[in-house]
Order: C-alpha cells, then sequence, then structure tokens
C-alpha cells in the first residue's frame, strides 16, 4: 500500500461527503447509515453477519447511538462495548481486530491496522468500495472528525446471558459479576462488626472501672466514643443498605433483560401449547429467586462474616461459654436440616396450585367478552373457588408444617441469652479465674449476635428450597429449546418469491396423523396462490412452515431455490408480511401500529399502506384520525377495522411475499369487496398465499391449491379447478349457486353440465 500524507487526508471519513457521493452513485446509502455499515463490517470480520434492519434509527432518523449500536451487536452474541478512548491509546492497541469510531458527525470510521513508524492509523471508509485501500490519519487530522467513542467488539468467549441454562449458576454469575459492590459492601460489613465490638468494650469498662471507681472523666470519655462510633455506624450502614440497593436493581434490570430476549428466542409452538396464564406466573417467581440472592442470602453470608470475626473474641473471653453457644446453634441446625425435604415437598406444591390459580385468573381475563356473552360468570366463580380453595389448604399444611422448626429451635435460642447468664454467673462463682461482671454482660452481648447469625444461615437452608423450587418453575419456561440460532445465522439472500414445496410430511406434536401428508407444489415468484380446503385439511401449517414456524417436516420447502431452514429466520419472516384470522394491536396510536414493523417510516409510508389496505377511510373517521389511542385489546375497534389494520401493518414493510390467512374473515362484504379490489394492486411485484373459505376472493388467483386431510388434491386456476376438481367444484357449489364458475351473478339456473354433475 503506498504511504499517503497525512496533510492530503480529507477531513470527512464516511461522512457526509462520502455519503453525497454514493447518494449519487444511486447506492442510495446516506451519512446516516455509514455507522450501520461500519459495524456490520465488524461483525463480519468476526463471522457473523448482523442484519442491518434489526437496528433501530433514533429519533428523527439520526444515525444510531453508541448504545443502541452495542446492543444490536450483543443480540447476535458479540462482545461489544463503546468507550472514550484517546489517539495513542488506538496506536497502542495490540488486537487486529477492526475499531470503530464515531465520528462528530453521525459518521463512522472503522481502523484497520497502524503504522507505528508514522504513527499513523490505518482507517477504512465504510461507505467506500472495498478495493480502496485504508487510508493514513494522523491524530491532528483524526480529531477534527472525531468525538473520541470507539466501539470495541470481539467474538464472545463463551454463552451470553440469554444462551446460558437459566439455572443458579447463571444467577450466582450475575451477583459475582459485581464484585466492586460486593468488595464495598464486604469492608463496609467488617467495619461495622468492629464498631458492634467497641460498646461492649465500653460497658465492659463502666461496670468495672466506672460503677466501682466513680471514674465520671472516664465516663464521659466513654458516652463521647460510643455517640462517635454510633455516628460512623448509621453513616456505614445507610451506605451498605444503598449498595445493596443498586445491587438489586442491577441484577433486576439483567434479569427482566436476560428473561425477555430468551422469551423472545422461545419458538411459538411453545406458547400454543402452554396457558398464558400459567406461563406468567412460572416466570414470575424470579422476584423470590432475586430477593433470596440480593436479601436473605446476602445479607446471611455478611452476618457469617461478622461470626468468623466475633467467634475468637467469645472464645478469649470464656471458652466454656463459647462452646456452648455453638452447640446451641449446631441443635438449631439439625432441627431446621430435618425438615428441609418435607418442607421442600409442599412448597413445590402451593407453587403449582398458585400458578393453577393465576391461569384460570389470566384467562377469565383475557376472554371475558366469552365468559359475558355465555352467562359463564358462576362456572369461572366456582373453578376459581376450587382454585383458592386448593391454595389455601396447601398453605395452611406448609404453615403448620414450617411452625414445628420454628417452636422447637426456641429453648435453644432463648438458651444464648438466660443461658448464658445463668452459666456465667455459675463460672463465675466456681471458676478459678472468674469472669467479671462487666465481661458476662459482654459475653451476653456478643454471644446474642453470634447466635443470631448461626440461626439464621440455618434457616437459610429452608429459603435455598423455596428458591430452588421458585428457580425450577422459571426455568420450566425458559430453558426450553430457542430458535436462537437460526434467529442469528443462515443465508440473507435477496427473496423474489418463488415457492416449492418437495413431498413435505409435518405432523404436530401429540397429533396421530399428520397435518400435512407428502404435498408437492411450486409456484413462480408474483404469482397469487389460493389455498382452499376443508376445516382441518392443513392450510394454516402451510404458511406456518412457510414462515419458519414449525421447522420439524420431512421433505424440502425452498424459496428461490434454497431450503427454507438454511435462511436466517429473521431475514425470512422480515421478507413475509402475514395477515392472520386473529391479529393483535398493541396499545399505542393507530400510526404506531401500521408502523410497527418498520418503525424508521414516514407518516406518509403509513397513510400508504392504510390506504392499499382499505383502511384510510375509517381512520379518517375516528377522533384523532392516526393518531388516535387503540385501547388494550383494540376494544375501540371493530373486527373489521383491526383486521383493514393489520393488513395495512403486513404491506407497510412492502414484503416480496405476502400471507393473507382468512384475512376478510372478519370483514363486512363491503369491506372484503374493497380489499378483494385492492388485491391486484396488493399483489403487484410480490408473491401472495391467501388462505380463505370464501372461494369467490380467490378467483383472480394465478393458481389455487386445494387441500384435504392433509394432501393435495390439484392445483391450477379457478376455471380449471370448477370442471376438473370435485372438492372444489363442491365447495364452490356450496358457496355460489348463484353465480358461474367465472363468479358472475347470473339470476337463471345453474348451467346444464353443473346440474349433470
Amino acid at each position: 500500500m503506498n504511504f499517503v500524507s497525512p496533510a492530503n487526508i480529507p477531513l470527512h471519513i464516511a461522512t457526509s461527503e462520502s455519503g453525497e457521493k454514493a447518494a449519487s452513485d444511486g447506492q442510495g446509502t446516506t451519512a446516516l447509515q455509514a455507522r450501520i455499515v461500519a459495524a456490520t463490517h465488524v461483525a463480519r470480520y468476526h463471522g457473523v453477519d448482523p442484519d442491518p434492519s434489526g437496528i433501530r434509527p433514533n429519533a428523527g432518523g439520526a444515525a444510531p447511538s453508541s448504545p443502541a449500536l452495542v446492543e444490536w451487536l450483543r443480540q447476535y452474541g458479540l462482545w461489544a462495548r463503546a468507550v472514550r478512548l484517546s489517539f495513542g491509546q488506538l496506536m497502542k492497541l495490540d488486537n487486529p481486530a477492526p475499531v470503530l469510531l464515531l465520528l462528530s458527525d453521525g459518521g463512522a470510521a472503522v481502523v484497520v491496522g497502524r503504522n507505528h513508524e508514522h504513527g499513523v492509523l490505518l482507517v477504512r471508509d465504510p461507505l467506500a468500495p472495498s478495493s480502496k485501500p485504508p487510508t493514513p490519519i494522523d491524530e491532528l487530522r483524526l480529531k477534527q472528525v472525531w468525538d473520541g467513542t470507539a466501539l470495541l467488539v470481539r467474538a464472545s468467549r463463551g454463552e451470553s446471558e440469554d444462551e446460558r441454562p437459566f439455572d443458579l449458576g447463571l444467577l450466582t454469575r450475575m451477583v459475582w459479576g459485581e464484585k466492586s459492590i460486593l468488595r464495598d459492601v464486604a469492608i463496609g460489613s467488617i467495619t461495622i462488626t468492629i464498631l458492634s465490638v467497641l460498646p461492649v468494650l465500653m460497658i465492659m469498662t463502666t461496670l468495672n472501672t466506672v460503677v466501682t471507681y466513680h471514674s465520671m472523666n472516664t465516663l464521659t470519655l466513654i458516652v463521647v466514643v460510643l455517640l462517635i462510633a454510633l455516628g460512623f455506624e448509621m453513616l456505614i450502614a445507610w451506605s451498605r443498605r444503598m449498595l445493596l440497593i443498586t445491587l438489586a436493581t442491577r441484577l433486576d434490570t439483567r434479569l427482566h433483560l436476560a428473561i425477555f430476549n430468551r422469551l423472545m428466542t422461545l419458538p411459538i409452538d411453545f406458547f400454543e401449547r402452554n396457558q398464558a396464564g400459567e406461563l406468567s406466573y412460572k416466570v414470575s417467581q424470579l422476584y423470590r429467586v432475586r430477593e433470596f440472592l440480593t436479601g436473605r442470602m446476602i445479607t446471611t453470608f455478611i452476618d457469617v462474616a461478622m461470626v468468623l470475626l466475633l467467634l475468637p473474641v467469645l472464645f478469649y473471653m470464656e471458652p466454656t461459654l463459647a462452646w456452648t453457644v455453638l452447640a446451641a446453634a449446631a441443635c438449631i441446625t439439625l432441627i431446621i436440616w430435618a425438615f428441609l425435604r418435607p418442607l421442600a415437598d409442599l412448597t413445590g406444591k402451593v407453587i403449582q396450585a398458585e400458578s393453577d390459580k393465576g391461569s384460570t385468573l389470566v384467562e377469565s381475563i383475557y376472554g371475558i367478552r366469552t365468559v359475558k356473552s355465555l352467562c359463564l360468570e358462576s362456572t369461572r366463580a366456582a373453578e376459581w373457588d376450587q382454585r383458592i380453595a386448593t391454595v389455601g389448604d396447601l398453605n395452611m399444611r406448609m404453615g403448620k408444617l414450617s411452625n414445628w422448626p420454628m417452636v422447637l429451635v426456641m429453648p435453644f435460642e432463648k438458651y444464648t441469652q438466660a443461658g448464658v447468664l445463668a452459666l456465667g454467673a455459675y463460672l463465675a462463682m466456681t471458676s478459678n479465674n472468674p469472669l467479671s461482671l462487666g465481661g458476662l454482660i459482654g459475653f451476653m452481648m456478643l454471644g446474642g449476635r453470634v447466635a443470631g447469625p448461626l440461626v439464621n444461615l440455618a434457616r437459610l437452608l429452608q429459603d435455598v428450597q423455596e428458591a430452588r423450587q421458585a428457580l425450577f418453575q422459571v426455568g420450566w419456561v425458559l430453558n426450553r429449546p430457542t430458535e436462537k440460532r437460526a434467529l442469528t445465522h443462515g443465508l440473507r439472500p435477496k427473496l423474489e418469491g418463488a415457492i416449492s414445496f418437495d413431498e413435505v410430511t409435518f405432523k404436530y406434536e401429540g397429533s396421530k396423523s399428520p397435518a400435512l401428508d407428502n404435498i408437492s407444489f411450486a409456484i413462480e415468484p408474483g404469482m397469487m396462490l389460493g389455498v382452499v380446503g376443508r376445516s382441518g385439511s392443513g392450510k394454516s401449517t402451510v404458511t406456518r412452515l412457510l414462515m419458519g414456524i414449525n421447522p420439524e417436516y420431512s421433505g424440502a420447502i425452498k424459496i428461490d431455490g434454497i431450503e427454507l431452514r438454511e435462511i436466517n429466520l429473521r431475514h425470512l419472516r422480515q421478507s413475509f408480511g402475514a395477515v392472520l384470522q386473529d391479529n393483535f394491536l398493541f396499545r399505542g396510536s393507530v400510526k404506531d401500529n401500521i408502523l410497527a414493523g418498520r418503525p424508521g417510516l414516514s407518516f406518509e409510508d403509513a397513510v400508504r399502506a392504510a390506504r392499499l389496505a382499505g383502511a384510510e377511510e375509517f381512520i379518517e373517521r375516528l377522533p384523532q384520525g392516526y393518531e388516535t389511542w387503540i385501547q388494550e385489546g383494540s376494544t375501540n375497534l371493530s373486527g373489521g377495522q383491526r383486521q383493514r389494520l393489520a393488513i395495512a401493518r403486513a404491506l407497510i414493510a412492502d414484503p416480496k411475499l405476502l400471507i393473507l390467512d382468512e384475512a376478510t374473515s372478519a370483514l363486512d362484504p363491503e369491506s372484503e369487496a374493497l380489499i378483494n379490489a385492492n388485491l391486484q394492486r396488493m399483489a403487484r411485484g410480490r408473491t401472495m398465499v391467501i388462505i380463505s373459505h370464501r372461494l369467490s376472493s380467490l378467483v383472480e388467483c394465478d393458481k389455487t391449491l386445494v387441500l384435504d386431510r392433509g394432501k393435495v388434491i390439484d392445483i391450477g386456476p379457478h376455471r380449471e379447478l370448477v370442471e376438473r376438481c370435485a372438492v372444489y367444484r363442491h365447495l364452490w357449489l356450496q358457496q355460489n349457486r348463484h353465480s358461474d364458475y367465472q363468479g358472475k351473478v347470473h339470476a337463471a339456473p345453474a348451467p346444464s353440465f353443473i346440474q349433470a354433475s
């Protein structure tokens, strides 16, 4: 590479100049995209090919910030961190991996090497052709365009938090990752322990010296020292509590991020097989685990550390009394240990009963329309009463069982107070080396501080069992096989829309017969394919397989000649627009729901999609138009309005493949006619798969696939099917006795060859 003098280097790298040049070349790349392109280049160096559409731009279409880039790269299993560096630190980096630099005007550059002899960095413009060599740039020139932020990226050295099994080991690693907080908490605890010994020493001195010799000066000094120590102890205790709150908050944040990310990678069929209420309750058990980790466990370990510091002091003061305190704590431990197994079994039953109760509540709320319309209030109330009774009975049994160890340990707890006093008095009277009154009172105070943590340590065993049961419930959901690899790996071809099924067979889990049985068909890009058949014939299964929802099929499904399972799952689904029978609208404005699939698009794009979907007419009549707020469950919209918004949401992304699965089932005849009239416009430049029970909606399809009991009966245009396919002709005649085979309405009788059939 020829060396270029820094004086001749342009001031902007991958910023406005290069962006305008790229745009003028017809590439459509702007300066705002430079950061995404640069981050993609860095990720590819580490063997990862991220999807640029997965990162959301900032408000106003501004270039993505460093946190957004870091979060995006971490989604693909990369380790990424944004740091502030100087030119000298960049020169000293010995890692050969490229470094992404964020420029002041929203652009980006990639450091690909260093020339120590000339004191320059070798920087590549991400928007420049790959054949162009990197540019040497010195410190003076870089400072003029660089904001000082660099993104360091490397391949992950292990599983990310989203990929590791969700167990106690993962949570412990999360806690241990906050080493600085744990260190400060430990230092504070040790300091508090040391300060807690000071009042004991002061009391011993008061009883042994001040009272005996009436020393007012000594008493004054003791009071001053105690007040100062109390002030320090209060300050340190407050700081320790704030550190623990910070730890709990950080852990909460990381846990909820990890949980949501893990949930989003679980396959759809897992959610379909399990009740929403049960899943919600099981995941909510995480709070028990978090409270255990940041509450009882940490405080108990802190107390145990205090015990280890105080025990030598107790043995120094009076070994016999110290041994008796330890013996009492050992007895308490044995009692609680004996009840661990039965308590663990009951805890599991209580959690399962609570899960069933929560499931009943959530189902009743989600299905409140059905409950009200069918007068099922009494039925649901009876089921709820049964759930409540079961939970109450188990909680009562749990309370009775857990009450026994609490009662049995009471004598040993009391011994650490009254017993130590009695035994200490006896030793003071009979021992050759009698314990003073101050020493006895001091031992009782320190003994109480030792016995309490030891009792808490024994009780911690019970909390461990409860936390393990709660963790098992959470893990039951989160440790399921995920789509993580399919979402982050695979090909990302530019899809045109050719679809082929070759001897595809698929059977749902738990089903005896296949939903699809050795089906084969093919369509060319840009074609409209209708899919018809009786209920349960496998129509929706075809679309589920196309969208990668159920990858466990035999045979081959290809799009543009590429096996479906070789395509990146995120890329595949983004290439599809899907409108289902029951579409969910999120809380937010009408505009937000239309733009949900492509939040970076403009309001004009939303209007265009709504017009194509036939939704513009009713949106304009809403109180605030496109800014009208959609309530939870979209209760302020009719079924037809919800369906048209769903169609607009699918069209906003301009997908190459569009699936309409009974998309007009909830529409009134006028709205359905409007959608059908726009089908040809919707289909322009894209492949469409339309499932409908209304065959009149499929007359204009290039081909119609006829399914029956999972098998292909026939495929062809409408005119041919009514003549040669008995199943299709039967369905057509059931719905359209008043029409001819082309769907035109006639008052005259049906053609004679139909009557003959």
